[in-house]
């Protein structure tokens, strides 16, 4: 849960920032070990990985701090400018969704962890369904046609935007797939993570504010 907000500490138990805790992740030999404390409350604290261990957790810890550390960094800052055409041929845009809350998801057909989501995210749209300023949109790589096929077998609640291939490495720069942004009432990303249970507290949060 390395996109949620929390506390966090280095090896002498002393506490950092979280951008020099994800920076040791990604270029050390560490894992991150969350510390007992209340379900709602997060606290990291670095321990170093055994040498006998296998290569392969270093490997995957140092991948995941890595793509953690690139969407901490994009929180604070604008989102890029965009106007995109849904499936129903409805404009979507920084202009046209100014003063609402955002909620953007990226993925894929063929990605397993996006599907898997669907029912979960469905619900969430569902929740708010109320709150005309909040709007669900889904940036996706495969083309119309493809969507509106698979669509029809596993439906999705979100506003669906096709060939965003391009959109999402080079101007997003994304690297893991699902991600989640949320984005304020004055176009500012809030948040990003990588799973639905960090966007569901994080959304619960914005939505109050």
């Amino acid at each position: 849960m390395l996109s949620r907000d929390f506390t966090a500490f280095d090896l002498l138990s002393k506490e950092i920032s979280k951008e020099a805790f994800l920076n040791q992740l990604v270029n050390g030999n560490l894992i991150p070990i969350r510390l007992k404390s209340a379900d709602s409350v997060y606290n990291y604290k670095l321990f170093k990985i055994l040498p006998k261990s296998d290569t392969s957790i270093k490997a995957t810890i140092n991948q995941q701090a890595f793509d953690a550390l690139h969407n901490f960094k994009m929180e604070g800052t604008p989102f890029p400018k965009f106007s995109f055409k849904d499936l129903d041929g409805n404009v979507v845009s920084n202009e046209s969704m100014k003063g609402k809350i955002i909620v953007i998801k990226c993925w894929y057909i063929h990605c397993a962890a996006c599907i898997k989501e669907f029912p979960q995210v469905n619900a969430l749209v569902s929740k708010y369904k109320d709150r005309k300023d909040i709007v669900f949109i889904s940036l996706a790589e495969d083309t119309p046609e493809q969507l509106k096929t698979f669509l029809a077998r596993k439906p999705l609640s979100y506003s669906v935007i096709p060939n965003m291939k391009e959109y999402m490495n080079e101007t997003l720069q994304l690297n893991a797939f699902p991600t989640h942004f949320i984005l304020n009432k004055e176009g500012v990303i809030k948040k990003v993570v990588s799973n639905f249970e960090s966007l569901e507290v994080a959304l619960d949060k914005e939505s109050k504010l």
